[in-house]
């Protein structure tokens, strides 16, 4: 990160090809984005691997143009004070409309038909309207009216699911432990709040999983639980592979138990199955939910970079403050005690006197904004920097 003056430059590694609109929120006056900048301030990223990856000492800031983040290495990135932003709900839409697809797909038994057409009806010869009437009814299915969609996760995407299936005239059954009080806001009040999975996987003749991918959520649906689900019913993932066990769904589609697997995560296993439907990875493949996933990340990436908020970040407390001076730093520390009193005491030393400041935590994380009325010098930078537990110090001049 360069100086000028008072406004700060920044450069952003772009590691996958990021919609144009999202780019547009980076000022090309600023910001120099693209796939071979060094000593990177910030990453974008979409699906790249960075894993195994060696992130510059220079980054501080990662942002995914997604919401899952598995892709990153989240808890390294923790300890070095850098938050990683996502973009929740940004393709929600896109994820809702292929996971309706899905629902229709299996009860229609529209992948079968069209291999039939594809197939069997492509050999034909002559009186082919016969061949249709004879061979159509392997593929009668049934209307999702009036069945029960069972939705485990009600974040953004099993919120707008279960009020498109009840405009489809389904009945939902919802479980989510953590709703949080916007999820719960926008909920629509038909839906049935169910108590555990258990209880959603006895309801549902539709089963949709809506979950990250977490020690917790791992195989949320196994051998374990997926008899529970009512003879013929569908299961539907479009949150992540490893939520279900990949054996357990076959397991249960062999014995009849299970009417149809949905997911979006095709494996060599998956794949040899008729009643299997999968799909390669489309849940967020419009050209809207990219654009809206880019623009988003971007501007909460530069809204860090530029002024130290954080919105949308899976391992940084949510922290906002408008500007009340020019002068402004940012530091990520242990969300341990008398933190707040050692960085203060830091700046009344060195002659600062505080404007504004907010500390927020989340977890093991705190984050601290701090506006004080005069340039803040390289030594107090270095001091703050040295107190135990502190992660990462950054200067903020406007």
């Amino acid at each position: 990160m360069a100086e000028h003056g008072h406004r700060q430059s920044f450069r952003i590694l772009v590691l996958n090809e990021i919609s144009p609109r999202g780019l547009e929120r980076l000022p090309a006056d600023r910001y120099l984005a693209g796939k071979d900048v060094g000593q990177p301030d910030a990453v974008l990223v979409r699906s790249a691997d960075m894993h195994d990856m060696e992130i510059a000492p220079s980054v501080r800031a990662i942002g995914r143009a997604g919401a899952g983040t598995n892709n990153i290495p989240v808890a390294a990135m923790s300890a070095r004070g850098v938050p990683v932003f996502n973009a929740p709900g940004a393709n929600a839409n896109a994820v809702k409309e292929l996971v309706l697809a899905g629902m229709l797909m299996a009860a229609r038994k529209l992948p079968g038909a069209m291999r039939f057409v594809a197939g069997e009806l492509g050999e034909v010869r002559g009186e082919l309207d016969k061949a249709v009437e004879k061979g159509k009814g392997a593929f009668a299915g049934f209307e999702l009216a009036g069945h029960t969609l069972g939705i485990v996760g009600l974040g953004k995407v099993g919120c707008l699911v279960a009020d498109a299936a009840i405009k489809l005239g389904m009945n939902v059954l919802g479980y989510d432990p953590d709703i949080t009080v916007d999820a719960a806001w926008s909920l629509p009040s038909q839906v049935r709040r169910a108590g555990s999975v258990s209880e959603v996987l006895r309801s549902g003749h539709f089963v949709s999983l809506h979950v990250p991918l977490l020690d917790a959520t791992r195989h949320l649906v196994s051998a374990a639980n997926i008899g529970l689900m009512p003879q013929g019913a569908v299961l539907l993932n479009f949150s992540r592979q490893g939520v279900v066990s990949d054996e357990a769904a076959l397991a249960a589609l062999d014995s009849g138990a299970l009417g149809a697997y949905v997911c979006d995560f095709p494996s060599a296993q998956l794949l040899r199955h008729e009643r299997v439907i999968c799909l390669p990875h489309l849940g967020a493949c419009t050209r809207e939910a990219e654009e809206n996933c880019a623009v988003m990340v971007a501007e909460q990436l530069r809204d860090f970079l530029e002024n130290g908020n954080v919105a949308n970040a899976v391992n940084f407390p949510a922290v906002s403050m408008a500007r009340e001076s020019a002068y402004r730093v940012g530091i990520a520390n242990a969300n341990v005690p008398n933190m707040l009193g050692q960085i203060s005491t830091a700046m009344a030393h060195a002659g600062l006197n505080i404007h504004n400041m907010v500390n927020k935590s989340r977890g093991d994380m705190a984050y601290t904004l701090v506006d004080v009325d005069s340039r803040v010098s390289e030594a107090l930078l270095a001091e703050l920097a040295r107190i135990d537990g502190v992660l990462s110090v950054r200067y903020l001049p406007a």
